[in-house]
């Protein structure tokens, strides 16, 4: 039975399986985030408000931080089909994943500096104004946080999705790989607008307790503790995504432990395998087995149908005599 070159081709679409969703959300969020901006330093340079000024300035790090994610969306999307892209556009999210923490930890730096000047240097605060704000950039956030919320996971228990456009399978099997399908372009998107909306609790709570008591540094004391959670999120996030991009296997992800267990039964043995990650959810293999049965590699391929997080395999056989 012959087989046509056009059925052998194989597809190198790695994209997230909620990618145009995440995409739309992401540019709705940024457009939302810009409105309440420009609001902020319109209405503060009009009122002489430095802290509307200053918030306006602090939420437009974190829309520019958002644009990075929103245009990476964008181009994996054009670009998904493109042959220079050897294994497909799938992990640029955790290129602007990995860009994105790091303008997250320079805005935290500039936080814990600001407030250390602050500290040094106590200015009055209109309290009233203040709060309102604080509380208007809360809402904003609150809502932007929904929208990216991640509908599958947004803890360290991760899901994995099934995609149709696996070249060898297509099928509904269920493993879990500790982050597996986590979209990291989504996280940062993400990581950003609760970063905001925390600063806004923090100033909330430091402004009521300023107001009631007349303890001005408890606003500058919180922009520290601020600065130092949003610095902790921002290492994390770069952990994460930077060892994607260096094809490195986080602990607990069991990948490479489930195709040894389905490839080396009898006196098949795997002699080299290497598995990383190329998209949310999309992963690909490499596999030489060493056999005393005359095999093909579809044998071993078949082997591995029920893996579904494998989107890309090749495999290389080797036969030897048995002893």
């Amino acid at each position: 039975m012959s087989t046509s070159s056009d059925a052998l081709m194989h597809s190198h679409v790695f994209l997230g399986a909620d990618h145009s969703r995440n995409e739309r959300r992401v540019w709705l969020v940024i457009a939302l985030t810009t409105v309440m901006m420009v609001i902020e330093i319109g209405t503060g340079t009009l009122y002489g408000s430095m802290a509307l000024v200053a918030d306006g300035w602090h939420m437009s790090t974190h829309a520019s931080a958002m644009l990075i994610s929103a245009l990476a969306y964008l181009y994996a999307r054009r670009h998904a089909h493109n042959s220079r892209f050897t294994f497909g556009t799938g992990k640029l999210g955790d290129l602007a994943g990995f860009a994105s923490a790091i303008i997250l930890a320079m805005i935290a730096l500039l936080m814990g500096w600001e407030s250390l000047l602050r500290l040094q240097n106590p200015v009055a605060i209109n309290f009233r104004e203040a709060i309102a704000i604080a509380a208007v950039g809360l809402v904003v956030n609150l809502v932007s946080a929904w929208l990216l919320r991640d509908d599958h996971d947004h803890h360290h228990h991760g899901h994995s999705h099934g995609h149709g456009h696996d070249h060898h399978h297509a099928h509904n099997h269920h493993h879990d790989h500790g982050h597996g399908g986590k979209d990291n372009n989504l996280r940062s998107a993400y990581v950003h607008v609760i970063a905001d909306a925390m600063t806004s609790v923090l100033a909330i709570v430091a402004l009521l307790l300023g107001s009631r008591f007349g303890w001005i540094f408890l606003d500058p004391l919180m922009g520290i503790v601020g600065g130092l959670v949003i610095l902790q999120w921002s290492l994390s996030l770069l952990r994460y995504s930077g060892a994607i991009l260096l094809d490195f296997i986080p602990p607990g992800e069991d990948l490479p432990d489930e195709i040894r267990e389905v490839i080396e039964t009898g006196a098949d043995r795997i002699t080299d395998l290497h598995v990383w990650q190329v998209g949310p959810g999309h992963h690909a293999a490499i596999v030489a087995v060493v056999t005393p049965e005359p095999r093909d590699a579809a044998f071993y391929k078949a082997r591995l149908v029920g893996i579904h997080e494998l989107s890309h395999v090749t495999v290389e056989v080797t036969t030897i005599k048995a002893a």
